[in-house]
């Protein structure tokens, strides 16, 4: 059988190492190139046609962002890997909209790294879901929330996201403030952040569209377990509050 190719651009020489000897004994892949330079990384794409990159968002000359840009304006589809220090959502979640299919955070197993792997090039037809760093145990509910965010694809920079946040983390303590939404919730979360309930309704409503409009359905699904939502049809915000905040309680996860 053909091995997957796998290209790491990494600049820790140790790190791009281990990787190698992990997948040289992991019969599926193998290494077919190494770089920690982002230049010279684009030159490396077109060589060695990788199946998999793993791309670390700090590199010398072109950093990782820049090196999602040029492989987006190749037109080409690659599945990648981002991985990393960086804990900022924001740069998280821009990492995922220039084109990485997941985000890992350091320190993480090789065995971890190649799980996703087998996610992107075995289960072509599953969205991938961007991940944050995998703990969920020890998680406190405003993280999970980000992951969840994250994943479907509404960035941490528009104004409902902190609304819609505040939101869920209510209903999660209150669920049955969800019945009580116009006359309860959006009051509370505007008295929070110093606003008039009518723009919190909006915003929370915007980042919502926001998520759907980037068409990552088969991700939302895939998070809450079941075809929840299909093609463009979007939930309303209590239905999406009330979705989110019935998972964390299933969950089990506790505001911390």
């Amino acid at each position: 059988m053909k091995k997957s190719r796998i290209l790491i651009l990494d600049g820790n020489e140790n790190f791009a190492n281990e990787l190698t000897r992990h997948f040289c004994e992991h019969t599926d892949y193998e290494v077919c190139g190494i770089s920690g330079d982002g230049t010279s990384a684009l030159d490396l794409v077109q060589t060695t046609k990788p199946d998999v990159i793993i791309l670390n968002l700090v590199l010398k000359g072109l950093d990782g962002f820049a090196v999602l840009d040029k492989l987006k304006e190749s037109n080409c589809a690659f599945n990648i890997i981002a991985i990393g220090n960086i804990t900022e959502e924001n740069l998280i979640a821009s990492a995922i909209e220039r084109g990485a299919s997941y985000y890992l955070m350091k320190p993480f197993t090789p065995a971890t790294l190649t799980a996703r792997i087998d996610d992107l090039v075995k289960n072509p037809n599953n969205s991938a879901i961007p991940l944050y760093r995998e703990k969920k145990s020890g998680s406190t509910l405003e993280e999970r929330i980000s992951h969840i965010f994250i994943s479907i694809g509404i960035p941490p920079n528009i104004k409902g996201y902190n609304f819609l946040r505040e939101g869920i983390k209510y209903a999660v303590e209150d669920p049955s403030i969800i019945n009580k939404i116009t006359k309860e919730l959006y009051p509370k979360i505007a008295e929070r952040f110093d606003t008039s309930p009518s723009k919190v309704e909006r915003a929370i409503r915007h980042s919502i569209e926001v998520a759907w409009n980037r068409g990552r359905i088969d991700a939302i699904n895939a998070i809450f377990g079941v075809r929840v939502y299909i093609g463009t049809e979007k939930p309303t915000n209590s239905e999406f509050i009330a979705l989110v905040a019935d998972k964390l309680i299933l969950e089990g996860i506790v505001n911390g």
